[in-house]
């Protein structure tokens, strides 16, 4: 609907000062609303921007029956401040131009697969399939404004009106209040920024079935003007795995049970041949996300092609395996007795992981090109059959304990035999190999070897020096014919990746480097403490789909490993 980061045609809703002006944004305590102050040579003004809760929430059904309404409320804070609104709504990325009609309340549109209704506080004007106003505040005055969307199936949208915008957004506000209220259990030192990243999260959350998707946005460049342009509006075993752990240190683990019923029903019940386990669903648990492109959008900053879906869909990737064992035996207490269904989808995943893990795949990072045998697959395979050996207790007739134990060894020996580099001196990328890969620093969070075991300790140092650019890390080099990923160009320096070499520092005892390392990736967050994907350190901008879940995980995880006491 509102795609301009993409397009400049592709749909916006602005409001700001007619003349020039300077902003300053903050996310207000304990919530996701965005308060904007706009100041000018006249005066000052307060912009509250939020997606509306169901009116009266609290608590953990945050997120439940939505009314998908946008809530703007405008307060004069000091003098006056004249101000314009437009609004331009483009459904299906800029390809629909509604036919937008003014009414009583402010406006309404027709046509397409959307319904949009707006209340608005000042006089509007309709030009065309756009929606404009010129209104001001003083001091003590207030304009509120609503945007309600609704299916074209649906009934009429019916958005809040103007008088009570305010009203909604404070109750909205209570709602978030009352969420973090019940999940505000970090003590450690980094307690405000776990707690938001905690928020960040939350906000990343599908509350109708649990799916935690891995950003909010498609298409966001890697690197300004390529090709490494991705939908990543999907949950992915893996990132939403690692978010729920992450969920477990900075706030309370209830969004595990629905996490784990959406992957459960998702998968059909089982990894194996008869089943539909994938690396990644949509949000409704949609298996089929074909991806392509869309060539009536400029991209950011010229960064073509624009795509939706992602084909990364089909790929095989051993390592979703290990990461949804790890969660699962992490949150077991609180999942209570399992059912037998999860009970036969633990064990079917730990079959699967037993029975393939020797097999090559695309890896963790998606990788485009020939499959490999990826060290971080077998690595997390060895993870999920750990994981299950430990779950067997709680199976039922369907542990296999001895025969997952006994392939659990298996990996461990491959790993350490077939994964070292005695050119690099390094656990490798993949085996039998020489390159690095930042995905080897997973070994000691995952507890195949401890950070301090020598070869690690070689590896974390080879990693911090040869896979960084100036102090921050790399995923992997993607030199012509290195590590050929099937794509041109390059990428940034990769946040998560950083964050486990924070991560690692600390679990060897050097806190104090790990402690500088924080600090510095923390800084190049955006004035409201979010993180993208990857940051390019040359130009202290942040690349790639934004706010990213993973860095948000990889920033909550090593806050906890740095206030761990030593």
């Amino acid at each position: 609907m509102f795609a301009r980061i993409l397009d400049a045609g592709a749909g916006h809703w602005s409001i700001r000062p007619s003349g020039e002006f300077v902003a300053e944004r903050r996310y207000l305590p304990g919530t996701l609303a965005i308060e904007t102050t706009f100041t000018t040579d006249s005066g000052a003004a307060r912009l509250i921007d939020v997606m509306a809760a169901h009116d009266g929430q609290r608590g953990h059904d945050l997120g439940l029956d939505a009314p998908h309404e946008v809530l703007r409320w405008l307060e004069g804070v000091s003098g006056r401040v004249d101000l314009v609104m437009e609004l331009s709504p483009r459904p299906e990325y800029g390809l629909v131009r509604p036919l937008f009609r003014h009414t009583e309340e402010g406006g309404r549109t027709f046509g397409g697969p959307n319904q949009l209704a707006v209340s608005a506080g000042a006089p509007v004007v309709v030009e065309g399939a756009t929606m404009r106003a010129a209104f001001g505040v003083s001091a003590g005055e207030n304009v509120g404004f609503a945007l309600c969307w609704a299916a074209i199936e649906s009934a009429a949208p019916h958005p809040t009106p103007a008088a009570r915008v305010h009203d909604r957004i404070a109750d909205t506000m209570e709602a978030w209040n009352s969420w973090e209220a019940l999940h505000d259990i970090y003590p450690g030192s980094h307690r405000e920024l776990v707690r938001f990243s905690a928020r960040v999260l939350k906000g990343l959350t599908y509350r109708p079935t649990g799916a935690i998707v891995a950003a909010p946005t498609t298409s966001l460049p890697e690197t300004v003007g390529g090709e490494r342009n991705w939908d990543y509006r999907y949950a992915w075993i893996r990132d939403a795995s690692l978010t729920l752990q992450a969920l477990y240190i900075g706030s309370c683990p209830d969004e595990a049970v629905d996490f784990v019923s959406f992957m459960t029903s998702s998968a059909g019940g089982g990894a194996g041949r008869d089943h539909s386990l994938q690396i990644m669903y949509g949000i409704g648990g949609e298996h089929d996300l074909s991806e392509r492109e869309l060539p009536h959008l400029n991209g950011w900053r010229g960064s073509r092609p624009v795509r939706i879906g992602n084909g990364a869909w089909s790929q095989t990737q051993l390592d979703v395996y290990g990461e949804l064992l790890d969660m699962l035996h992490r949150y077991q207490e609180q999942l209570g007795e399992l059912h037998p269904e999860i009970q036969r989808f633990v064990a079917d995943l730990a079959d699967t992981a037993a029975s393939h893990w020797e097999d090559p795949d695309a890896g963790m990072w998606e990788m485009r090109g020939e499959h490999r045998h990826h060290l971080s697959s077998k690595v997390l395979c060895w993870t999920a059959l750990d994981r299950a050996v430990k779950l067997a207790p709680r199976l039922g007739d369907d542990a296999m304990a001895n025969t997952w134990a006994r392939e659990r060894d298996r990996v461990r020996d491959a790993v350490l035999t077939r994964g070292w580099s005695d050119a690099r001196q390094a656990y490798a990328q993949s085996f039998d190999s020489d390159e690095l890969d930042a995905a080897a620093l997973l070994m000691p969070l995952v507890g195949f070897l401890p950070a301090t075991d020598p070869r690690m300790r070689l590896t974390i140092e080879a990693i911090a020096s040869e896979l960084t650019q100036d102090g921050l890390v790399l995923r992997y080099r993607n030199d012509e014919g290195l590590n050929a990923d099937g794509l041109r160009g390059e990428e940034g320096t990769f946040v998560i990746c950083s964050f486990w070499l924070v991560s690692c520092l600390a679990r060897a005892g050097e806190v104090d480097r790990a402690q500088a390392l924080f600090d510095r990736l923390t800084g190049f967050a955006n004035d409201l403490d979010l993180l993208a994907e990857e940051i390019d350190v040359a130009g202290r901008e942040l690349l790639g789909n934004f706010p990213q879940a993973f860095s948000h995980i990889g920033l909550i995880n090593a806050a906890w490993e740095i206030d761990q006491p030593r």
